[in-house]
């Protein structure tokens, strides 16, 4: 892990610090900002927000498909946890905590954006950064590839109806014209840009690949860096109002991740796989492409959005949860291996 991304949990500590103080100092600065829109898009964070998603879908090998065919048990696993379990399990999480336990300690115009940020969380798996955290356990590395390129290509097509089926039963409002903007700006032209770079700096030798992604891998926690800055100058004043509103969130976040990766490991250990399947596949289970989740929080609710804090939120807990989920996964191999070699 890079610096940044080791350390991400303390860099979002200090956006937090330093986006919370610039809105109070400098109110002007960001209302201005907040005013740079286009069809209800922020320019400065949608620029933003390609910088910081196309470096980490260069990444992604959809030439690597074809791969999901040898561990096809481990594939479905992850994609029964992610498609039919992770997102259903969060909206119920949603509902329990933020609309029913949680609701006389929050701000009562708030609830229903908190839960449809919970809710974005959710409905979009990790892409870039679940090659760091599997590596971290020696996952199969053609497993993670092909387990990411099958997700990305899903999420292209399911992000938008499984957002507005799971906000519509939740009985929140969004228009689809503002949600199909979002898929377009935030999931479809940056994956068609990103595979245009990845085949153009392949195509000059792996070499060049490869010094490319290490110049421009540090640009995508940056430019989440300066996002986060923008919303908490935002989110400020709310913020100092209800301090324990980041807490709260955190609760249905914290129980859905460990969840679900403790399902996804589970059955892949139910269904005979290798433990180098087993970690990626509980890891994809449980981590979320959350950069997408900011993007479409700001686009669908704005930057004074409870829908918004939810999803950062999310960043502010991803490093060090996902971590405990590596160390635990390395931990049990040796329960995981012998539970898999016993006699059925």
């Amino acid at each position: 892990m890079s610096v940044f991304e080791r350390y991400l949990t303390v860099w979002v500590f200090l956006c937090i610090l330093v986006g919370i103080a610039s809105g109070q100092f400098f109110p002007q600065v960001f209302q201005a900002i907040g005013r740079m829109e286009i069809a209800q898009v922020n320019l400065p964070v949608g620029l933003l927000i390609w910088v910081m998603i196309i470096p980490m879908l260069v990444k992604v090998d959809f030439g690597a498909l074809h791969e999901v065919r040898q561990h096809i048990r481990g594939i479905g696993v992850t994609l029964f946890v992610n498609w039919l379990v992770k997102p259903f399990s969060m909206a119920l999480l949603a509902w329990l905590f933020i609309r029913h336990w949680f609701a006389p300690l929050l701000p009562p115009d708030q609830i229903d954006s908190y839960m449809a940020g919970l809710i974005l969380l959710a409905a979009a798996p990790c892409t870039a950064m679940v090659f760091v955290w599997s590596r971290l356990t020696g996952g199969d590395p053609l497993f993670t590839l092909s387990q990411v390129a099958l997700n990305d290509s899903i999420m292209v097509i399911a992000f938008a109806p499984l957002v507005a089926f799971l906000l519509g039963i939740s009985a929140i409002t969004v228009p689809w014209d503002t949600l199909f903007a979002s898929v377009v700006l935030y999931i479809i032209i940056p994956v068609v840009l990103a595979q245009w770079l990845r085949k153009n700096l392949l195509s000059q030798g792996h070499d060049v690949f490869d010094a490319m992604m290490a110049k421009i891998g540090p640009w995508s926690i940056a430019a989440l860096l300066a996002t986060l800055v923008l919303l908490f100058a935002f989110q400020g004043e709310a913020i100092l109002k209800q301090p324990l509103v980041i807490g709260l969130l955190a609760v249905p976040i914290l129980i859905q991740v460990f969840f679900n990766a403790g399902l996804a490991y589970w059955l892949n250990r139910a269904v005979g796989e290798k433990h180098n399947i087993a970690c990626p596949s509980a890891l994809i289970g449980a981590s979320n492409f959350f950069e997408l989740a900011v993007a479409a929080a700001i686009s669908l609710f704005g930057f004074h959005s409870g829908a918004a804090l939810a999803t950062v939120v999310g960043v502010l807990i991803e490093v060090p949860v996902m971590l405990l989920v590596v160390y635990v996964v390395n931990n049990s191999k040796n329960w995981y291996e012998k539970s898999t070699e016993s006699p059925r």
